[in-house]
Order: structure tokens, then C-alpha cells, then sequence
């Protein structure tokens, strides 16, 4: 290794042991419980992608005859699985987002 690379690759080291900050048990109870609210609602919205995803096999088995349907010359069970989750998804992750940071705000 040449004496540049070994400096470079030295530079990006601590020298000392790194030590959790310290909060105090006010900020603590609050940190706790925003992880727990934003938990609780994290999941929701996982439950709501999985069955999103894999809702639609089920769809799809109890209407076969999506596959007849055209829109615009296009399946609509093709159209519901390029099209129809993409705005599905950014949808939840906004609602997911705007709900964090009003439960933050509260806080």
C-alpha cells in the first residue's frame, strides 16, 4: 500500500473508544414512546402493502375473467399489476410520513 493511500485510509479512523450520548429520562419516555407509536403505525402500513401485493392472486382467482376485460387494448389484470400499485404504494408511504411527523409535532 502506498504512504497516500495508507494516510487517506487512516484519516476516517477514531483514535478514541465512541460513547452513546447520554439524554435525560424525560427525552427518553418521549423517544420510547414516539418508536412505539410510529411502530404501531409502521405496521399498519406493512399490513397494507402485503395485502395489496399479495391481494391480488386472490383477485385475480375470483375474477378470471379480468383477463377478457381490455382498457385501452390492455388487460385490466395487466393494467392492476403495472399500474394500479405504484400509486397505491407512494400513497401509503405520504400517509405514512405525514402521520409520523404530525405524532412528532404532538409530542
Amino acid at each position: 500500500m502506498s504512504p497516500q493511500t495508507r494516510l487517506a485510509r487512516g484519516r476516517g479512523k477514531l483514535r478514541r473508544k465512541w460513547r452513546l450520548p447520554r439524554i435525560g429520562r424525560r427525552d427518553a419516555e418521549r423517544a420510547r414512546a414516539l418508536y412505539r407509536a410510529q411502530g404501531a403505525r409502521g405496521a399498519v402500513s406493512l399490513g397494507a402493502l402485503f395485502l395489496l401485493l399479495f391481494g391480488m392472486p386472490g383477485v385475480f382467482a375470483l375474477w378470471p375473467e379480468l383477463d377478457h376485460v381490455r382498457l385501452w387494448g390492455v388487460p385490466v389484470s395487466w393494467l392492476m399489476v403495472g399500474v394500479v400499485p405504484f400509486p397505491v404504494m407512494a400513497g401509503l408511504a405520504w400517509w405514512q410520513l405525514r402521520w409520523a411527523e404530525r405524532t412528532e409535532e404532538r409530542e
